[in-house]
Formats: C-alpha cells, sequence, structure tokens
C-alpha cells in the first residue's frame, strides 16, 4: 500500500511524459472541481427555495393543528377548554371555525373561506408578519381581514365604509337553496374589510379572517363548537407529549398536525424538486468522469514501460493496479475538496452579499447546510472511486507482456 500510494503521488503531481496527457489530466482535474461547485450550488439554491417557500406559511400555521376525524365540528366545553390549557407544553389554545362563504362586494362575487378566530390569535400568527394594508381585527365584529388576492378580485378598498361586504352561508339543515328568498336558504353578515394580508397566492386567495363569536352567528354554532384548535408549544420537542394528553381528553378520533404536514404537498413538492436536480447533476457528473476514466487509461499506456520495470522488481498486477486507482482516487477527491471550497466561498457570498437577485429587491435564497456539503463530497468521492476502479482494471498481464524495455 505505502509503495502504491507514493508512486501514485508522484503521477500525481509531476509532470508526464507527453503533453497531451498532461492537457487531458489537468481538464479532468478541472471538470472534477467545476462538477463538484455545481452540484454543491444547486442543491444549497434548493435548500433556500425551501426553506424561502416554507417560511411564508410557517407565519400563518400554528404548532398544532386539531381536527376531528369525523364530521365538521369538535365539542370544546369550557371544562375541556380549561383542561387542555393546563396541559404542560401548550403555552396558547386558540379555537377557530373555518367554513366555505360566498362573498358580494358592489356586484361582484366570490368564494372563500371565513376563519373565525379569538382575541388571542395573534399570539399564534403574529398580523404585524402578514398585514399588508389596514390593521388586524378589534372586538367590532363586523370587521374582517382579507386575503390581497380576494380583495383584488372584489375591488374592495381597507376602511371603506360606504359600502358593505356580504358573507353569506347556507343555513343549517337548508336542503336547496330559494332562489326567490335568499334570506331563507342562507345566513348573512354584512362586514367591513379593517386590513389585508399577504402571505403566499394560494392562502391570499382563500381566507377572510373575523371575530369568532361573529363565525358562531353566521354559522348558528353554539358556544363550545369549533372546527379546530389550533396551538403554540412552549417546546416543540414537547410535541409528542401533548398529542397524548389531548387525545386522552376527547371520546372521538382525531386528526393532529404539526407545520410540516399541514404543509405536507409543499414539502412533498420541493423535496421531490431537490432529488430529482441532484439526480441530473449526478449524471452530468458521471458523464463528466469518463474523463477520469480515460486520463488513467493513457496515464497507464505511456507508463508501460515503467510498469514493466516494476513488475520484473517483484510487482504484482494488483499492486500496479492500485497505483492508478489511487491517483484517480487522489484526483477526484483533491478535485471535489477545492470545489466544494468554491461552492461554499459562492454560497456564503451570496447570503452575506446578495450578488444575484430573482426579483428587484429579493436576493436568490441560498442555505447553508452540512447536507450539502456530506452529499457534495460523498457524491463525487463514490463516482470518483468508481471512475478509478474502472480506469485501473487496464493493466493486466497481457498489457505488461506488450510493453518493450
Amino acid at each position: 500500500m505505502n509503495f502504491s500510494f507514493y508512486i501514485a503521488r508522484r503521477y500525481l503531481i509531476s509532470k508526464n511524459g507527453k503533453n497531451a496527457i498532461n492537457i487531458i489530466n489537468i481538464l479532468s482535474f478541472i471538470i472534477t472541481i467545476v462538477g463538484t461547485t455545481a452540484l454543491f450550488i444547486v442543491l444549497s439554491g434548493f435548500s433556500g427555495l425551501k426553506e424561502f417557500s416554507t417560511s411564508f406559511s410557517g407565519y400563518f400555521d400554528p404548532d398544532l393543528q386539531v381536527t376531528a376525524v369525523q364530521g365538521k365540528t369538535l365539542n370544546v366545553p369550557l371544562s375541556r377548554k380549561r383542561a387542555l390549557e393546563n396541559i404542560t407544553g401548550i403555552q396558547v389554545l386558540s379555537e377557530v371555525i373555518e367554513e366555505k362563504a360566498f362573498l358580494s362586494y358592489s356586484e361582484k362575487n366570490d368564494i372563500a373561506y371565513i376563519k373565525g378566530v379569538p382575541e388571542n390569535y395573534d399570539q399564534i400568527v403574529s398580523p404585524d408578519s402578514i398585514l399588508i394594508y389596514g390593521s388586524w381585527l378589534t372586538d367590532n365584529d363586523p370587521q374582517v381581514v382579507m386575503g390581497a388576492g380576494i380583495a383584488d378580485d372584489l375591488s374592495i378598498s381597507v376602511n371603506d365604509y360606504s359600502t358593505f361586504m356580504q358573507i353569506m352561508v347556507p343555513r343549517p339543515g337548508t336542503n336547496a337553496i330559494n332562489a326567490m328568498n335568499l334570506s331563507r336558504s342562507f345566513s348573512t353578515l354584512d362586514a367591513i374589510a379593517t386590513g389585508q394580508f399577504s402571505v403566499n397566492e394560494d392562502l391570499d386567495n382563500k381566507y377572510i379572517f373575523m371575530r369568532l363569536s361573529a363565525a358562531r352567528t353566521l354559522l348558528s354554532y353554539s358556544d363550545s363548537t369549533v372546527t379546530a384548535l389550533e396551538i403554540k408549544l412552549t417546546d416543540p420537542e414537547m410535541e409528542d407529549e401533548v398529542r397524548e394528553e389531548i387525545t386522552a381528553l376527547f371520546d372521538v378520533d382525531l386528526e393532529i398536525k404539526n407545520k410540516l404536514q399541514l404543509n405536507g404537498a409543499l414539502y412533498k413538492m420541493l423535496n421531490s424538486e431537490n432529488l430529482a436536480v441532484y439526480l441530473i447533476f449526478t449524471l452530468v457528473l458521471i458523464i463528466a468522469l469518463f474523463n477520469v476514466v480515460g486520463s488513467i487509461i493513457m496515464m497507464i499506456l505511456d507508463k508501460k514501460k515503467n510498469l514493466k520495470t516494476l513488475a520484473d522488481l517483484g510487482a504484482e498486477v494488483g499492486q500496479l493496479r492500485l497505483i492508478f486507482f489511487l491517483q484517480g482516487t487522489l484526483m477526484t477527491l483533491s478535485g471535489g475538496i477545492i470545489g466544494l471550497l468554491i461552492g461554499v466561498g459562492f454560497v456564503y457570498g451570496q447570503i452575506h452579499y446578495n450578488w444575484i437577485y430573482i426579483a428587484p429587491g429579493i436576493p436568490y435564497p441560498f442555505a447553508m447546510e452540512l447536507l450539502n456539503v456530506l452529499v457534495s463530497l460523498l457524491t463525487i468521492a463514490v463516482l470518483g472511486i468508481i471512475a478509478s476502479y474502472v480506469g485501473s482494471r487496464r493493466i493486466n498481464d497481457r498489457l505488461l507482456s506488450q510493453a518493450k524495455l
């Protein structure tokens, strides 16, 4: 091993006998550096996009959301609410009512989800992080805060008291809509928009916030009826214990989701895209590392006489193969490390100095993660080892017998 490593190191750092082989080795080394740099930058870019995309929904989502498996509503009497609030690990508990509604304003119509929230909801979702115009809900029931997309569709201005927006939901027990008398088929609430929020396109076109009491009146729900419980935890590490205690307090089957589960489709899409890009760049690296195989074979042909001499001195074929296996491995590993250093430097510079922008005022998001470093280094190491092994197998007894001293 020491003998093979010594020769491999000499071949790696010394000039070869022919200029063409020097050029091939240098190109192989450069391609390894460029491939590793590109792989790390792309992985870091997707990690940044993942954080960027999920950060917006993170403003909107609670640590835990509790809903019923069967039916739309949960019964949470005062005694059960107090028991939930006393669970160790729950910092804030908010009762929520959510239902689809029909909206009408100045002869314009839209469909949205109303979300009735209590006064302490601003401890679950910080209004300052999502509001773009106006103010958050006060104690006045007719007030609503709507998504920017809904406001644009209805052309509603904040704090415009000249015209009320009508929110309509079907009355409980109504089997058919009476077109001649909508008041018999729908419960109606006249409301004023006091604010607009913006999180992402889907949420901006989906939700309207109102006070919990107004939502209960509109839907004819009792004071103990909710559609969901949204919870802020004192410590995310206590999630499992809190889940168990919540489940024990109810006599119906519950569905309890955390932030990740609430955005399962988004995370799955981002992870699938990340995997697809990784596989594509790995394929590019595989093609690029054919240059390593070629450079090793060219080196073997150039050093045939030296190999014959070493064989005559007692070196075995396996030892000779190990020389070029180690040379190729050292080339790819050193190129991979240099490529990683370049990639880390670029990502660090982008994070701190914002060299590239995806839109005016919005720098392209990158994330520096140890996992991306390990994945990039492991990928180039494994592919480099395979390429070096394939190239070194060119040495055999027949090749040595053809060498002339």
